[in-house]
Protein backbone atom coordinates (compact mmCIF):
# COMPACT_ATOMS: atom_id res chain seq x y z
CA UNK A 1 0.00 0.00 0.00
CA UNK A 2 0.97 3.48 -1.01
CA UNK A 3 -0.73 6.67 0.16
CA UNK A 4 0.88 10.05 -0.06
CA UNK A 5 -0.14 12.96 2.22
CA UNK A 6 1.00 16.12 1.62
CA UNK A 7 0.46 18.88 3.83
CA UNK A 8 0.87 22.94 3.06
CA UNK A 9 2.70 24.73 6.48
CA UNK A 10 0.69 26.78 8.36
CA UNK A 11 0.43 30.52 7.75
CA UNK A 12 3.87 32.33 8.03
CA UNK A 13 4.60 36.33 8.16
CA UNK A 14 2.03 37.64 5.90
CA UNK A 15 2.96 41.04 4.46
CA UNK A 16 7.30 40.23 4.11
CA UNK A 17 8.71 41.21 1.32
CA UNK A 18 11.49 38.51 1.24
CA UNK A 19 11.83 34.79 2.03
CA UNK A 20 13.88 35.48 5.49
CA UNK A 21 10.87 37.86 7.21
CA UNK A 22 8.14 35.47 6.06
CA UNK A 23 9.64 32.46 6.94
CA UNK A 24 8.14 31.73 10.71
CA UNK A 25 4.99 30.32 11.58
CA UNK A 26 2.50 33.16 12.87
CA UNK A 27 0.35 32.56 16.34
CA UNK A 28 -2.16 31.56 14.08
CA UNK A 29 -0.20 29.44 11.59
CA UNK A 30 1.26 27.46 15.15
CA UNK A 31 -2.75 26.76 15.88
CA UNK A 32 -3.51 25.35 12.24
CA UNK A 33 -1.16 22.72 13.00
CA UNK A 34 -1.99 22.05 16.30
CA UNK A 35 -5.28 21.64 15.29
CA UNK A 36 -4.47 19.40 12.24
CA UNK A 37 -1.94 17.05 14.67
CA UNK A 38 -5.12 16.63 17.30
CA UNK A 39 -7.60 16.03 14.32
CA UNK A 40 -4.99 13.49 12.45
CA UNK A 41 -4.80 11.97 16.59
CA UNK A 42 -8.60 12.16 17.69
CA UNK A 43 -9.44 10.07 13.84
CA UNK A 44 -6.96 7.12 14.50
CA UNK A 45 -4.42 8.36 11.17
CA UNK A 46 -1.05 7.78 11.35
CA UNK A 47 2.26 7.98 9.12
CA UNK A 48 4.74 5.62 8.71
CA UNK A 49 7.46 8.54 7.71
CA UNK A 50 7.09 12.37 7.85
CA UNK A 51 9.45 13.89 6.03
CA UNK A 52 9.28 18.08 5.66
CA UNK A 53 11.27 20.77 4.00
CA UNK A 54 13.88 22.43 5.76
CA UNK A 55 12.66 25.77 5.72
CA UNK A 56 11.19 26.78 9.33
CA UNK A 57 7.60 27.25 8.65
CA UNK A 58 7.60 23.34 7.67
CA UNK A 59 9.89 21.81 9.97
CA UNK A 60 7.78 23.79 12.45
CA UNK A 61 4.53 22.64 11.39
CA UNK A 62 5.72 19.19 10.93
CA UNK A 63 7.04 19.44 14.18
CA UNK A 64 3.70 20.56 15.81
CA UNK A 65 1.76 17.71 13.88
CA UNK A 66 4.25 14.62 14.65
CA UNK A 67 4.42 15.91 18.14
CA UNK A 68 0.35 15.09 18.47
CA UNK A 69 1.00 11.83 17.14
CA UNK A 70 3.92 10.70 18.66
CA UNK A 71 6.24 10.44 15.38
CA UNK A 72 9.74 11.54 14.77
CA UNK A 73 10.05 13.65 11.22
CA UNK A 74 13.42 13.98 9.00
CA UNK A 75 13.50 16.65 6.65
CA UNK A 76 14.84 17.03 2.83
CA UNK A 77 15.35 20.15 1.02
CA UNK A 78 13.59 19.09 -2.16
CA UNK A 79 10.59 19.46 -0.49
CA UNK A 80 11.47 23.16 0.03
CA UNK A 81 9.53 26.07 -2.12
CA UNK A 82 10.53 28.13 -5.29
CA UNK A 83 11.78 31.18 -4.90
CA UNK A 84 8.85 33.16 -5.10
CA UNK A 85 10.00 36.62 -4.08
CA UNK A 86 13.65 35.83 -5.83
CA UNK A 87 11.39 35.07 -9.19
CA UNK A 88 9.43 38.31 -8.33
CA UNK A 89 12.34 40.44 -8.08
CA UNK A 90 13.82 39.25 -11.00
CA UNK A 91 10.53 40.08 -13.53
CA UNK A 92 10.38 43.42 -11.70
CA UNK A 93 14.05 44.54 -12.96
CA UNK A 94 13.65 42.49 -16.34
CA UNK A 95 9.67 42.86 -17.10
CA UNK A 96 8.78 46.26 -14.91
CA UNK A 97 6.24 43.94 -13.29
CA UNK A 98 5.34 45.26 -9.97
CA UNK A 99 5.53 42.64 -7.02
CA UNK A 100 2.14 42.02 -5.59
CA UNK A 101 1.04 43.95 -2.06
CA UNK A 102 -2.83 41.97 -1.76
CA UNK A 103 -4.03 39.31 -2.61
CA UNK A 104 -6.15 40.57 -5.62
CA UNK A 105 -2.39 41.08 -7.06
CA UNK A 106 -1.25 38.31 -6.37
CA UNK A 107 -3.67 36.20 -7.74
CA UNK A 108 -2.67 38.29 -10.91
CA UNK A 109 1.06 37.99 -10.45
CA UNK A 110 1.20 34.71 -10.15
CA UNK A 111 0.37 32.97 -13.23
CA UNK A 112 2.70 35.64 -15.05
CA UNK A 113 5.67 34.85 -12.72
CA UNK A 114 4.86 30.82 -13.50
CA UNK A 115 4.87 31.62 -17.35
CA UNK A 116 7.80 33.46 -17.65
CA UNK A 117 9.54 31.45 -15.31
CA UNK A 118 8.91 27.77 -17.49
CA UNK A 119 10.32 29.90 -20.58
CA UNK A 120 13.46 30.67 -18.70
CA UNK A 121 12.88 34.17 -18.60
CA UNK A 122 14.11 34.89 -14.99
CA UNK A 123 18.07 35.74 -13.37
CA UNK A 124 20.18 32.58 -14.25
CA UNK A 125 21.46 32.47 -10.71
CA UNK A 126 17.96 31.82 -9.98
CA UNK A 127 16.42 28.00 -10.30
CA UNK A 128 15.17 26.96 -13.26
CA UNK A 129 11.85 25.51 -13.71
CA UNK A 130 12.91 22.40 -14.66
CA UNK A 131 15.22 21.37 -12.16
CA UNK A 132 12.30 22.75 -9.64
CA UNK A 133 10.15 20.14 -11.42
CA UNK A 134 12.67 17.45 -11.22
CA UNK A 135 13.03 17.87 -7.45
CA UNK A 136 9.67 17.07 -6.84
CA UNK A 137 9.42 14.81 -8.99
CA UNK A 138 12.46 12.50 -7.56
CA UNK A 139 10.55 13.37 -4.19
CA UNK A 140 7.08 11.42 -5.31
CA UNK A 141 9.39 8.87 -6.32
CA UNK A 142 11.31 8.48 -3.31
CA UNK A 143 7.75 8.18 -1.41
CA UNK A 144 6.31 5.48 -3.45
CA UNK A 145 9.70 3.57 -2.93
CA UNK A 146 8.88 4.28 0.99
CA UNK A 147 5.82 2.37 0.97
CA UNK A 148 3.24 2.87 3.84
CA UNK A 149 1.73 5.98 4.58
CA UNK A 150 3.93 9.04 3.93
CA UNK A 151 3.59 12.79 5.06
CA UNK A 152 5.06 15.25 3.16
CA UNK A 153 5.14 18.62 4.85
CA UNK A 154 5.82 21.29 2.28
CA UNK A 155 4.49 24.55 0.50
CA UNK A 156 1.90 25.52 -2.30
CA UNK A 157 4.43 25.60 -5.07
CA UNK A 158 5.37 22.11 -4.34
CA UNK A 159 2.07 20.88 -3.52
CA UNK A 160 1.04 22.75 -7.37
CA UNK A 161 3.86 21.12 -8.86
CA UNK A 162 2.83 17.53 -7.66
CA UNK A 163 -0.33 18.08 -9.06
CA UNK A 164 0.90 19.60 -12.09
CA UNK A 165 3.05 16.23 -12.23
CA UNK A 166 0.54 13.98 -11.29
CA UNK A 167 -2.74 15.35 -13.30
CA UNK A 168 -0.78 16.74 -16.08
CA UNK A 169 -1.97 20.18 -15.65
CA UNK A 170 -0.81 23.02 -17.91
CA UNK A 171 1.10 25.49 -16.22
CA UNK A 172 -1.93 28.29 -16.05
CA UNK A 173 -3.81 24.94 -14.14
CA UNK A 174 -1.07 24.69 -12.15
CA UNK A 175 -0.84 28.79 -11.08
CA UNK A 176 -4.65 28.08 -10.29
CA UNK A 177 -4.15 25.14 -8.18
CA UNK A 178 -1.62 26.83 -5.92
CA UNK A 179 -3.65 30.24 -5.47
CA UNK A 180 -6.60 28.14 -4.02
CA UNK A 181 -3.94 25.97 -1.45
CA UNK A 182 -5.17 27.16 2.32
CA UNK A 183 -2.41 26.94 4.87
CA UNK A 184 -2.40 23.47 6.74
CA UNK A 185 -4.60 22.04 4.14
CA UNK A 186 -4.21 18.05 3.09
CA UNK A 187 -4.04 16.78 -0.65
CA UNK A 188 -3.58 12.45 -0.51
CA UNK A 189 -2.81 10.45 -3.40
CA UNK A 190 -3.11 6.91 -3.37
CA UNK A 191 -1.35 4.39 -5.77
CA UNK A 192 -3.94 2.74 -7.64
CA UNK A 193 -2.30 -0.54 -10.06
CA UNK A 194 0.92 1.73 -10.78
CA UNK A 195 -0.74 4.95 -10.96
CA UNK A 196 -1.03 7.55 -7.93
CA UNK A 197 -5.01 8.72 -8.17
CA UNK A 198 -6.12 12.07 -6.23
CA UNK A 199 -7.94 11.03 -3.22
CA UNK A 200 -8.06 14.38 -1.77
CA UNK A 201 -7.88 17.62 -2.96
CA UNK A 202 -7.51 20.72 -0.39
CA UNK A 203 -8.84 18.97 2.61
CA UNK A 204 -9.19 21.50 5.69
CA UNK A 205 -11.25 19.07 8.05
CA UNK A 206 -9.40 20.59 11.46
CA UNK A 207 -10.93 23.78 10.17
CA UNK A 208 -14.43 22.88 9.19
CA UNK A 209 -16.01 23.92 12.88
CA UNK A 210 -18.02 27.13 12.52
CA UNK A 211 -15.86 28.83 15.25
CA UNK A 212 -12.64 28.34 12.83
CA UNK A 213 -13.51 30.10 9.51
CA UNK A 214 -11.72 32.80 10.22
CA UNK A 215 -8.45 30.29 10.49
CA UNK A 216 -8.81 28.99 7.24
CA UNK A 217 -6.38 31.14 5.31
CA UNK A 218 -4.22 31.14 1.90
CA UNK A 219 -1.35 33.27 2.36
Amino acid sequence: MVEITLVRHGQAQTGATDEHSYDKLSDLGHQQAQWLGDYFAETGRSFDHVISGTLNRQRDTAGVIAGALSLETRQDARLNELDYFGLSQSLKETHALDIPTDRASFVAHVPQVLSAWQAGDIHDHLEGFDAFQGRIEAMISEAEALGGRVMMVTSGGVIGMTMRLLLQLEVNAYANVLLNIMNTSVHRFVKTGDSLALAMFNGVPHLEAKDRVGARTYI
